[in-house]
C-alpha cells in the first residue's frame, strides 16, 4: 500500500472550507520572497519539503516492485528524478514564492509518475488515492437522522439574528480538532452534539455543545482532551478576535496569517484599555508577530486551556482578548523588555514558553507585560517582637499578597504565653492570636481575586508556645485560637532530631529569655541551647518547660496525622547548607516549603521561579542533555530578568532582591519522564534517574549563572559565599555531615559530570544569583503543560480533578497507551478503572510490569519518595516541596518516614498525604454521570475535600 504524498500530516485532512480557502491568497502575501508553502487538507499551511514527497514515491514503488537489491539502485535514481520534476515545475509557476494546496502537489506526483512511463505505478497510486477520499469522506459524513435534524436547525446569532446552522464550518472546525489524533471520530462528535441541539440555540450553545461532547469521551481516549481544547480555541479564536476586530469566526488555518494581524491590534488595545504597559509597544511588533507558531495551538490538553482561559488570559468585562500564542509572547515580551536586543530574546523565551520545555510560574504568567508586573512567587518575613513590627508584618503580608505571592512567615521572635511585657507590666497572649488575625488576612486579601491568599507561620521547636502552635489547625476546642485557613509548619533545629533519636529531654523556651537561638545553628545553637538549660535547670530561666523530646514528638506527628498541618521542616541542613551563611540566617521556608533564603526585620526574601518539563527533555536515548542544557541557560536568563522588571509593594523586599538576586529553577513532570522510559517510581532505576537528573539541571543552572554573572556582574553580596569559596551545594553536605555528626545523616555522594571544571569558571566569573534551584509544587503550570506536577508520583490512573475551572476527568495516557498496545483497552478496562479508584493493581488482567509502572501515589512505598528526593537535595541550593504518601498510616510509620527524611539529609517536607482526596464515584460506572465527584478519607479526618483550590486538596494551586 501506498502512503500519500503529505507535506506534515495524517491522511484524516479534511477538504478546505470557504472560511480557510478565503485566507489562501493571505497566505501567499504573506509568504516570504522565493518561499513555497503547501495547504493541509485541515487548511494548516507548512513549509514545501521536497523530501516528504520522495518518501511518499518511494513508498509507492516498493509497494509495486518490492525492496530487493536488483530495483533499489533503479527506485533510487527514478525517485530523486521525479522529485526534482514535481519541485520544479511549482518552482517555475512561483519563482517568488506562494502557496500550493496538497491536492495540486498529488496531482503533480501523478502526472510525472505517467509522463516517466511508470504507469503501474501511477495507476496504483491513483487508486490508493481514491480510496483515502472515501475513507475521509465516510470519516466526516454524519448519520442520515443527524443531516435531516441538523437543516431544520437556525442559530441565534450574539445580535439577536437567526442564521441557518453552517453545518460545513462544523465540519471544518472538528476536522481540524480531530486532526493528527488517533482513535477519534469527528462524525461521533458531530452526531453527540447536533442530537442535543434545537431550533434556536445560541452560538455559544453550540460551541459549548461541541466542548462538552469531547468531554465526555476522554476517559475512554485520552485524545479527546486535546480535541476539546481545541474546540474550545474555537471559542476563544471567536471571542479574542472579534473583540479585536481582526477576524470573525476565524477557523485554526486562519491563525497563520491572523495570528501576525492580532498582535499589535492586541497590544494597541490592551495599553487603551490601562492592561499593558505602553513599553509593549516599543517591541517589532511585525516580527514578533511573524515569530509566533499557531500548531502550537494544538498541544494543549483541554484541562490545560480551559486554566488558562479561565484564570491567566487577560480580559476586558469578563471578554478574552489573548490568544494563547500571543499570551506566551505577551509574557516573553514582558521578560524581554530591559534587555539590549529585546526583540531577538522576546523571540527566544516566547519559543521557549510555547514548547512547553519551560513554563515560568503563575505570577509571571499572570502579570509579565502589565502595568504592574508582579512577577515573583514567593516572599518570606520574619516577624519582630513588638506590636508595631507584628503589624507591620501583617500588613506586608497584604500587601504582597495582593500581588499574588505566596507568603512564608517566621514567628519565633514573638514572645510566648505568660511572658513579662515591660511596657505594660502585663504577660503575653503569645504567638498564636497574632496568627489569627494573619489568617483572616489570608483570607480578605485573595492574589488579586485570582486565587485564594497563601501564607504558612513557622515556628522553632524550642518555641514556648509550640504545643498550642501545632494544635492551630483542630477543628475542636476555642475557635479564636485556631487557624483554618492558613498553613502551619515546625522549624526543627538538629538538637531536638538528636534528643528524639537518642529519648532524651527537650525544654522550652520564650525567645525573650533566649533571643540569640533564633539566629543560631549546627554546634553554635548546641552549645548555646545546653547553657540555657544549664541555666533554667539553675532557677534563672524562669519560664520554662521541660519534657521528653519523643513527647513532643509523638505529638508533632498525632497533629500532623490528624491535621495534616503542621509540616516538618528542619533548620540546620537550610542553613549549613545554604550559600549565603556569610551575611544571614535562614529562619523559615516559603508557603510551599522549598524556598530557603535568610530573613531578618530589614530584609524580606523574595524568590522568582519557574519549572523545566523534564518529560519534554527525553527521548530514545534517555535524558537528552544538550537540549536540556540550552532550555536551562533561556530559563536561568529569563528567571534573572525577573528580578530587575519585578513590580515591589514592599521596599524591604526589593532591597533584599536586588541585593542578592535569588532565583529557584525547579522541574516539574517528573513521573511522566519515568512513563517514557518504561521506570517505576517505586525503583532504584528511579533514585537513580532523580540523582542523574538534578545533577544536570544543578550544573547546567550553576553555569548559567556564572556566564550571566561574566555578562551582567556577579550579585552584590558574592563574596565570602559559599560560592566564592568553591563549595557547591554537592560539597555542603560534607558541612552538614561535620556539623550534625556521621552517626545522623547518610547520604548518596556519587557525581558523573565535570565538576572541578565548572568551579573553576565560577572562580573566574563569579556567580549572578545567590541562589539558583527550587523545586515547586508547580501543580496549576502542570496542568497547562499536561504533565504530573513536580516529583510527584501520579495520583491516581483515573480521576476527577476539582479545581477553580471546574471538573475534568484525567486519565493517564501513558497508561492507555501501553494497555492498547497489549490489546487491553476497552470499556470494561475503564470500569474496572473507576471501580478501584484509578488503580491496576487488583485488575487481574494487568501484566504485572505495568502494575509496578504505573502504581499510584499511595502505593508507591515512602521511602522510595524519600530516597530520590534525597538524591535531589543533594544538588539543590534551596529545597523541594516533597509531598510524602502513607498508605494506612499509623504512628510508627510515620515515625519511620520522617525520621528518615531528617537522617537522609532533606532540608524540608510538604504535605503528609494518606489517602485520596477525591474520587471518581462507583456510582458512575452504571450512571455514567463522568464527572461525579465523592468525598474521599484524607489526613485531617473525613471531612469532604473542601473547595476548587484548597491549600489541602493534592492538586494545590495557591503558589504555582
Amino acid at each position: 500500500m501506498h502512503t500519500e504524498t503529505k507535506q506534515s500530516g495524517s491522511q484524516s485532512e479534511a477538504p478546505l472550507s470557504s472560511a480557510q480557502a478565503s485566507g489562501v491568497s493571505a497566505n501567499i502575501a504573506a509568504t516570504a520572497p522565493g518561499q513555497l508553502r503547501v495547504i493541509k487538507r485541515n487548511g494548516t499551511v507548512v513549509p514545501f519539503e521536497a523530501s516528504k514527497i520522495t518518501v511518499a514515491i518511494t513508498k509507492a514503488f516498493l509497494a509495486v516492485e518490492g525492496g530487493n537489491a536488483a530495483a533499489s539502485s533503479r527506485i533510487h535514481e527514478t525517485v530523486a528524478k521525479l522529485t526534482e520534476q514535481v519541485s520544479s515545475t511549482f518552482k517555475r509557476r512561483m519563482p517568488s514564492g506562494g502557496t500550493i494546496h496538497i491536492e495540486d502537489i498529488q496531482d503533480q506526483v501523478e502526472l510525472s509518475l505517467m509522463r516517466s512511463g511508470e504507469h503501474k505505478i501511477a495507476r496504483d497510486y491513483v487508486i490508493y488515492r481514491e480510496e483515502q477520499a472515501r475513507k475521509r469522506a465516510d470519516k466526516q459524513a454524519l448519520s442520515p437522522a443527524t443531516a435531516q435534524a441538523a437543516e431544520a436547525i437556525t442559530v441565534v446569532q450574539p445580535d439577536g439574528s437567526r442564521a441557518a446552522l453552517d453545518i460545513e464550518r462544523l465540519h471544518t472546525i472538528v476536522s481540524e480538532a480531530c486532526s493528527d489524533l488517533d482513535d477519534v471520530s469527528e462524525t461521533l462528535i458531530l452526531d453527540e452534539a447536533l442530537r442535543n441541539l434545537y431550533d434556536g440555540v445560541t452560538l455559544a450553545e453550540l460551541s459549548t455543545s461541541l466542548v462538552i461532547t469531547a468531554r465526555t469521551l476522554i476517559e475512554k481516549e485520552p485524545n479527546y482532551s486535546y480535541v476539546a481544547a481545541r474546540l474550545l480555541c474555537d471559542n476563544l479564536r471567536a471571542e479574542a478576535l472579534g473583540f479585536l476586530k481582526v477576524a470573525d469566526k476565524p477557523t485554526q488555518a486562519d491563525m497563520h496569517h491572523l495570528y501576525a494581524q492580532a498582535l499589535p491590534a492586541y497590544i494597541a488595545r490592551g495599553v487603551e484599555l490601562e492592561l499593558l504597559s505602553p513599553e509593549l509597544q516599543s517591541f517589532d511588533l511585525a516580527r514578533l508577530g511573524e515569530a509566533l507558531l499557531p500548531e502550537r495551538d494544538l498541544q494543549f490538553t483541554y484541562l490545560g486551556l480551559q486554566t488558562l482561559y479561565d484564570r491567566y488570559f487577560i480580559h476586558s468585562n469578563e471578554v478574552r482578548i489573548e490568544l494563547p500564542q500571543i499570551f506566551f509572547m505577551r509574557v516573553a515580551m514582558g521578560l524581554a523588555i530591559e534587555e539590549d536586543d529585546k526583540n531577538a530574546r522576546a523571540i527566544e523565551f516566547y519559543q521557549l514558553l510555547s514548547s512547553f520545555d519551560y513554563m515560568s510560574s503563575t505570577p509571571t504568567l499572570f502579570n509579565a507585560g502589565t502595568l504592574r508586573p508582579q512577577l515573583s512567587s514567593c516572599y518570606l518575613t520574619t516577624v519582630p517582637d513588638d506590636l508595631h513590627g507584628i503589624y507591620g508584618a501583617i500588613q506586608d503580608n497584604a500587601m504582597l499578597s495582593k500581588f499574588a505571592g505566596g507568603l512564608g512567615n517566621d514567628w519565633t521572635p514573638v514572645r510566648a504565653l505568660g511572658a513579662y511585657i515591660k511596657g505594660t507590666n502585663g504577660k503575653s497572649q503569645g504567638v498564636v492570636p497574632f496568627l489569627k488575625v494573619v489568617n483572616d488576612t489570608a483570607v480578605a486579601v485573595n492574589q488579586g481575586g485570582k486565587r485564594k491568599g497563601a501564607v504558612c507561620a513557622y515556628l522553632e521547636t524550642w518555641h514556648l508556645d509550640i504545643e498550642e502552635f501545632v494544635e492551630l489547625r483542630k477543628n475542636t476546642g476555642d475557635d479564636r485560637r485556631r487557624t483554618h485557613d492558613m498553613n502551619t509548619a515546625n522549624w526543627i533545629p538538629d538538637l531536638f532530631m538528636k534528643r528524639v533519636f537518642d529519648d532524651g529531654e527537650w525544654t522550652l523556651f520564650s525567645p525573650h529569655d533566649v533571643p540569640d537561638l533564633h539566629d543560631l545553628y549546627g554546634k553554635a545553637f548546641e552549645e548555646r541551647y545546653t547553657y540555657y538549660e544549664e541555666q533554667a535547670r539553675a532557677g534563672k530561666i524562669k519560664l520554662h518547660k521541660t519534657m521528653r523530646a519523643q513527647n513532643l514528638w509523638r505529638k508533632m506527628l498525632g497533629m500532623l496525622f490528624e491535621t495534616g498541618h503542621p509540616w516538618m521542616t528542619f533548620k540546620d541542613p537550610c542553613n549549613l547548607r545554604s550559600p549565603q551563611q556569610h551575611v544571614g540566617v535562614v529562619h523559615s521556608s516559603n508557603l510551599c516549603t522549598e524556598i530557603t533564603l535568610n530573613t531578618s526585620q530589614d530584609e524580606i526574601a523574595v524568590c522568582n521561579l519557574g519549572s523545566i518539563n523534564l518529560p519534554q527533555h527525553i527521548d530514545e536515548n534517555g535524558l537528552n542533555l544538550d537540549k536540556l542544557q540550552q532550555t536551562v541557560s533561556t530559563a536561568v536568563r529569563m528567571l534573572d530578568n525577573v528580578i530587575d522588571i519585578n513590580y515591589y509593594s514592599v521596599e524591604t523586599a526589593q532591597n533584599s532582591n536586588f541585593k542578592h538576586r535569588p532565583v529557584g529553577l525547579g522541574l516539574m513532570g517528573f513521573q511522566d519522564a519515568l512513563y517514557k522510559q518504561h521506570i517505576a517510581y517505586g525503583s532504584e532505576e528511579a533514585v537513580n534517574f532523580a540523582d542523574r537528573s538534578m545533577e544536570a539541571i544543578s550544573y547546567y543552572a550553576i553555569d548559567a549563572s556564572s556566564q550571566l554573572a561574566a555578562e551582567r556582574g556577579a550579585y552584590s553580596s558574592y563574596e565570602g559565599s559559599l560560592w566564592s569559596q568553591g563549595i557547591f551545594p554537592i560539597d555542603s553536605l560534607d558541612l552538614l555531615e561535620q556539623e550534625r555528626g556521621a552517626d545522623y545523616i547518610k547520604v548518596d555522594k556519587s557525581q558523573t559530570l565535570d565538576w572541578p571544571a565548572l568551579r573553576e569558571l565560577v572562580k573566574a566569573r563569579g556567580m549572578r544569583n545567590s541562589n539558583v534551584m527550587a523545586i515547586a509544587p508547580t501543580a496549576t503550570i502542570a496542568n497547562i503543560t499536561g504533565v504530573s506536577q513536580s516529583i510527584e508520583p501520579t495520583y491516581q490512573n483515573l480521576y476527577v480533578k476539582s479545581n477553580l475551572s471546574g471538573e475534568f476527568t484525567v486519565v493517564n495516557p501513558y497508561l492507555v497507551k501501553d494497555l492498547k498496545a497489549r490489546g487491553l483497552w476497552d470499556g470494561v478496562m475503564v470500569n474496572d478503572l473507576k471501580y478501584y479508584d484509578g488503580s491496576v493493581q487488583q485488575i487481574d488482567r494487568v501484566p504485572e510490569d505495568l502494575k509496578a509502572i504505573y502504581s499510584t501515589a499511595f502505593e508507591v512505598e515512602p521511602r522510595w519518595l524519600v530516597d530520590a528526593a534525597s538524591r535531589r537535595q543533594k544538588w539543590i541550593d534551596q529545597a523541594q516541596s516533597l509531598n510524602l504518601y502513607i498508605n494506612n498510616a499509623s504512628g510508627k510509620k510515620l515515625d519511620i518516614t520522617y525520621r528518615m527524611a531528617w537522617y537522609s539529609g532533606l532540608k524540608t517536607t510538604y504535605y503528609l498525604r494518606s489517602l485520596a482526596a477525591t474520587g471518581t464515584e462507583k456510582s458512575t460506572i452504571s450512571t455514567g454521570n463522568l464527572n461525579a465527584v465523592s468525598s474521599g478519607e484524607q489526613m485531617g479526618g473525613p471531612a469532604p475535600v473542601p473547595d476548587a483550590c484548597s491549600l489541602d486538596d493534592p492538586d494545590c494551586e495557591a503558589c504555582q
